[in-house]
């Protein structure tokens, strides 16, 4: 297995770090911020090539759920 770039897991713990602000005290600049580490995650150049049961559940709503 790679390791993970430290970008990546930069972004991890800031989405972690987000998502336990938005639980203590509900904002919209929380949630969207959430929303933009979420799909910088998810769209990161290492998940590359991989198979992942994220990329595969968005990119099946994307064909209107045809597998």
């Amino acid at each position: 297995m790679r390791a993970i770039p430290h970008d990546l897991a930069h972004v991890q713990e800031e989405w972690h770090a987000t998502y336990r602000q938005l639980a203590a005290r509900q904002r919209t600049a929380l949630r969207r911020r959430l929303i933009r580490l979420s799909s910088q995650a998810l769209f990161h150049p290492y998940w590359q090539g991989h198979a992942t049961t994220a990329r595969a559940a968005l990119f099946a709503a994307r064909r209107g759920g045809r597998s």
